[in-house]
């Protein structure tokens, strides 16, 4: 399978980035290109069942305070400011369905998927970060955003270019973490 440092790497060095943006745009077709790729994860039964809307700066603004206004007065700018951070917003929708095991298998495939896109990005020193706020959850969010009652928000992806990579916090140790069965 060749040398896999430069995945291992990448795998390592991948950081949640969310703030510290730069000014470069984040393109449509940029990421157009990322899911290209990033769709190729595992997925059970080829349901595949993610959706993406994309939110570019030139929208960012309308789209900030129309899901900050579900959200109480007091609450409202902050939210706003907040959501403006960003250059650009993935939102991640996923297919729900009444079946535990498929709903899991469908999860476990969209986390997949957005793991995917995450690494592609960082090669491009595109930053990411999955965020899952309360308006992910908010019905009036899901209907400023056209999503179905069989779908779920899985997360407002906040996307921007770094220059300086977020500091490295350590892992727990596998040793903590990992068992022989002996039956």
């Amino acid at each position: 399978m060749g040398n896999n440092n430069y995945l291992a790497n990448i795998i390592r060095e991948r950081r949640a980035v969310k703030n510290g943006y730069t000014n470069k745009e984040v393109k449509e077709e940029t990421i157009r290109e990322l899911l290209e790729t990033a769709i190729w994860a595992p997925t059970h039964g080829m349901r595949q069942p993610w959706r993406f809307i994309f939110v570019g700066a030139d929208q960012l603004p309308t789209f900030a305070k129309k899901v900050a206004s579900t959200y109480p007065e007091e609450r409202q700018q902050n939210r706003e400011d907040y959501l403006n951070e960003p250059n650009a917003i993935l939102v991640v929708v996923m297919e729900e369905t009444d079946v535990q095991k498929q709903w899991d298998e469908n999860f476990g495939a969209t986390a997949s998927m957005i793991q995917n896109f995450w690494l592609l990005a960082w090669e491009k020193q595109l930053g990411v970060v999955w965020k899952t706020n309360p308006h992910i959850y908010d019905p009036k969010v899901k209907e400023i955003l056209n999503v179905g009652d069989n779908e779920k928000i899985i997360g407002f992806v906040h996307l921007g270019y770094f220059e300086e990579a977020p500091a490295k916090k350590d892992r727990i140790s596998l040793d903590e973490k990992f068992s022989t069965f002996n039956g």
